[in-house]
């Protein structure tokens, strides 16, 4: 039986770190099975809709006992983030590489959300429900991995944000953290705001996120910035 804790199910990044070593037929079966699983959770959301889809049917499209399927997730919604963690991890790590230093903050938090916005894009039907499960997503078998790694993307906007206050281009408070989670919620709600339309393009919706980002910096922008910035307003 696979538990809670086995580093297969709750981190991502140990299974990243674990296939780069030979392992056994025992692991290669796990591995095998939670393919499965995977595989077959994808398959009947899209088909059947998340509401209509069961464990039951889930387990019998991978080939597994119901028992083991409820070994690798508590329920439906467990089932979900089964499917996306994994991706999620490797997203969140092209995203955090994907700000150029030295570019205005605007421009390196949108280098950032833009990695997102195309892999969502790519699914939307799957990603309007990962987005939509995740809001109270806190108990379950996968919860520990999703929360790793969406504090790994709020740590690294919060580097952004202090390397901007240590360079005076924003002011010095509130601290980067409050920035930092302040800004993953304005995206967090626009991810949501463009995913909801019928056929999202990912231009329309980095356009309205970079209008509702570029609010939020000028609000932080820090005195020197500010009049250097009406400075060129009155020139122009």
């Amino acid at each position: 039986m696979v538990h809670a804790h086995d580093p297969d199910i709750a981190m991502p990044r140990q299974v990243k770190r674990a296939a780069a070593t030979p392992i056994g037929l025992r692991e290669q079966n796990k591995r095998d099975k939670l393919r499965r699983i995977r595989a077959a959770a994808r398959e009947l959301f899209r088909k059947h809709g998340y509401s209509a889809a069961t464990m039951r049917q889930i387990a019998h499209r991978a080939h597994v006992g119901l028992g083991t399927l409820f070994s690798y997730a508590d329920d439906k919604r467990d089932l979900v983030f089964l499917i996306f963690n994994e991706e999620l991890d490797a997203l969140t790590d092209r995203a955090l590489a994907a700000p150029r230093p030295g570019n205005p903050l605007v421009d390196q938090l949108m280098a950032i959300f833009k990695c997102h916005y195309e892999q969502f894009a790519q699914h939307p039907a799957l990603s309007r429900l990962a987005l939509q499960e995740l809001t109270f997503y806190s108990a379950g078998k996968q919860a520990k991995a999703f929360h790793a790694i969406r504090g790994r993307l709020i740590s690294g906007i919060e580097r952004l944000v202090a390397e901007a206050q240590q360079a005076g281009r924003i002011r010095q408070t509130p601290d980067a953290k409050r920035i930092a989670r302040q800004i993953f919620f304005l995206y967090s709600a626009a991810v949501r705001w463009w995913i909801a339309a019928p056929a999202p393009r990912v231009s329309t919706g980095l356009a309205d996120l970079r209008r509702v980002l570029a609010l939020q910096v000028e609000g932080l922008a820090a005195p020197a910035a500010k009049r250097a910035a009406g400075r060129l307003q009155r020139a122009a």
